[in-house]
């Protein structure tokens, strides 16, 4: 008896440990993903070369690579999770860039198609990068909660979000990651659509077939699927007639009225997420109001200011001190107002696709251009210099208006207007600084904008109270701006190449910005 059992037991027992050995290795293949987040952008001149490299070769080449594309300058969602993942991941403000995990990513075009196939071989699998700086196995990632529209692309297959409403999750990864979609796809709500051609930066992605799911769109090449069926109604019951007995028919009773189904409930909208922008250059946006807080162009004009208040009224010390004060807060009220036009200026160019790109290596090449030109006046000066001093036509009209300044309320009305005839000499620096604090919002860029217009008085407040206090003669500034001319325009210069050279480096992706910066 007992050996029958056995016999009937043992091909049991084999055939379950068959089975769960084929289910295994079936369990851990959706484990082992290759996932990343690339940003890209339609108009990036670089992400052409890399977009059809990381969106169609490379899914293609390795079955188990996962990417999750951010397509940042058409969609502004996706620009404020593109801001998140630079602040999550420390990575460079910069396009094309793919994200593996913290400390494993890669920035720029050179980068990306020299080392992203060797970081993949590496990984053979990895957690899925998550926006806030952690990581999860996307085999237990619900798609339909990440946040921005992403598309989702793996081998042949494009998942496309294209409304707020979350989806099924696991139904998403179904479609993904498996062939019978047929299957998949019964008893389930969706309709074939066209096929979408996928833009991508430089080109686009064609695809053989199309569904539309919920607020997504699934889109894959090879055989198509049947269109769904559709449910037909169950038909009313309807009750035998019975056998009349006399002329008169029983009467046939009221068929009820069908109860209409219970709606499935649908899941809240999530509410999203809006991420921090990056830090603030401030060591850059310093260095620059360093360099033209040094410009002698200032010097020259307030001290002229100067001299017209003493010859009115050489005895009182205390309306130098007024008058000063009150030229100098005119100079920096209208440079803060100035700021802010710059800045907005910068934030409607960026609007423009095809022009975002080149703003940062403009700013550097402009701070290169204007530093060469500091160092020019140095090494062979020549008064009225371009971009670095006063031109000489409008000397004359500027010394007339400093002759008429009898009094604080006529210096605080000459330091608005002045302001016009001393951009020309001080426009350089603050131009590249406008453009730096030109990504972030009006509101954040004001208290480092202040900062910047408070150091670039820091010497005319100087030199105002040297001559209050005596310590120092109208006639003793201008000598000591004479001989130390060339010095000023050197540390200018210097200042002023030296970022312009990092700036250019960080472009190209040769250098990589430090925190503090």
């Amino acid at each position: 008896m007992k050996r029958n059992l056995l016999k009937f037991i043992s091909p049991v027992l084999i055939f379950c440990f068959w089975g769960l050995g084929l289910a295994s290795p079936a369990i851990a293949a959706q484990e082992d993903y290759v996932s990343m987040v690339y940003f890209t952008g339609i108009g990036c001149s670089h992400c052409e070369t890399t977009a059809p490299l990381v969106l169609k070769q490379l899914p293609r080449e390795y079955s188990n690579l996962i990417v999750i594309e951010y397509e940042i300058y058409g969609e502004e969602q996706n620009a404020l999770v593109f801001d998140e993942y630079v602040s999550s991941y420390e990575t460079r403000y910069r396009i094309p860039l793919v994200v593996f995990g913290q400390d494993k990513y890669l920035s720029d075009q050179a980068p990306i198609v020299n080392n992203i196939r060797g970081i993949i071989d590496e990984l053979d699998s990895n957690e899925y990068p998550l926006i806030n700086g952690g990581s999860q196995d996307f085999s237990d990632l619900d798609p339909g909660s990440l946040p921005g529209y992403p598309l989702i692309w793996h081998q042949e297959k494009v998942l496309m979000k294209t409304g707020p409403h979350r989806a099924n999750g696991e139904l998403l990864k179904s479609l993904l990651f498996n062939d019978n979609l047929g299957d998949i796809l019964k008893n389930t709500g969706f309709e074939i659509i066209e096929p979408i051609e996928v833009a991508i930066p430089g080109g686009e992605i064609d695809f053989d077939n199309a569904i539309s799911i919920n607020d997504w769109i699934f889109q894959w090449n090879g055989e198509g699927i049947a269109p769904p069926e559709p449910v037909s109604p169950t038909p009313e019951p309807v009750s035998p007639t019975p056998e009349p007995v006399s002329p008169t028919p029983e009467p046939v009773p009221p068929t009820p009225e069908p109860i209409p189904p219970t709606p499935e409930p649908i899941p809240p909208t999530p509410e999203p997420v809006l991420p921090a922008k990056p830090t603030l250059s401030l060591l850059k946006v310093l260095s620059l109001a360093v360099a033209d807080a040094v410009n002698p162009c200032a010097f020259a004009v307030l001290l002229l200011m100067l001299v017209s208040i003493i010859a009115y009224n050489p005895s009182n010390r205390r309306s130098i001190l007024y008058a000063g004060l009150a030229f100098t807060t005119a100079v920096f009220a209208m440079y803060f107002v100035y700021g802010l036009l710059f800045i907005r200026f910068f934030q409607v160019m960026q609007a423009f696709a095809a022009v975002r790109p080149y703003i940062f290596s403009g700013l550097a090449v402009t701070a290169i251009v204007f530093g060469a030109l500091n160092i020019r006046d140095f090494v062979r000066y020549k008064p009225g210099g371009i971009g670095t001093e006063m031109p000489l036509f409008m000397r004359p009209r500027v010394k007339k208006m400093m002759s008429t300044i009898t009094s604080t309320k006529g210096a605080f009305v000459t330091g608005l207007l002045v302001t016009v005839f001393l951009l020309p000499c001080t426009i350089g620096p603050y131009i590249i600084a406008a453009g730096i604090l030109s990504v972030f919002e009006m509101a954040e860029t004001i208290p480092t904008l202040l900062l910047y217009n408070l150091v670039f008085i820091v010497p005319l407040i100087a030199i105002v109270t040297g001559v209050y206090l005596g310590t120092g003669r109208v006639h003793d500034f201008y000598l000591w701006k004479d001989r130390n001319i060339g010095k000023l325009h050197l540390i200018a210069g210097i200042i002023i190449l030296g970022l312009g050279i990092y700036m250019l480096l960080e472009s190209l992706g040769i250098v990589v910005l430090l925190g503090i910066v």
